[in-house]
């Protein structure tokens, strides 16, 4: 697997309070915020990856995911299921432009492709 990226996920019982603490508290740097104004993503600079956190379903936190950026989500998901990964959820396009796909590693823990389209905003610097 070609992977181009990754970040580690938190989705807390309370987004706005877990990011303070990684802000305010960690004094972890932003990197970018995503979503809707009054209950953004945040994405913190983590070393040499990054550090998500944002809203969850609102029952209990999620847990950790792993979040890996390739070039082809699709081909990867087949290729990953031909390989006896489980598939959660097959790639689709989210409302925030990426293709994602949900797997999970032999311990369940949420593997998630991400593919960002040549149009999707990331793919240009905005300085």
């Amino acid at each position: 697997m070609d992977v181009l990226s990754s970040r580690v996920l938190l989705r807390p019982r309370d987004a706005a309070r877990a990011q303070a603490f990684y802000r305010d508290v960690l004094g972890l740097a932003v990197y970018r915020e995503f979503g809707p104004p009054d209950h953004p993503g945040v994405v913190f600079f983590l070393g040499g990856g990054f550090l998500e956190v944002s809203a969850g379903d609102g029952g209990a936190p999620s847990g950790v995911a792993v979040w890996l950026q390739v070039r082809d989500v699709a081909a990867e998901t087949a290729r990953l299921a031909g390989a006896g990964v489980p598939v959660l959820r097959e790639p689709r396009t989210e409302p925030w432009g990426l293709v994602e796909a949900w797997l999970a590693d032999p311990d369940g823990v949420r593997l998630v492709l991400v593919e960002v389209p040549p149009d999707h905003p990331l793919r240009r610097d905005r300085r």
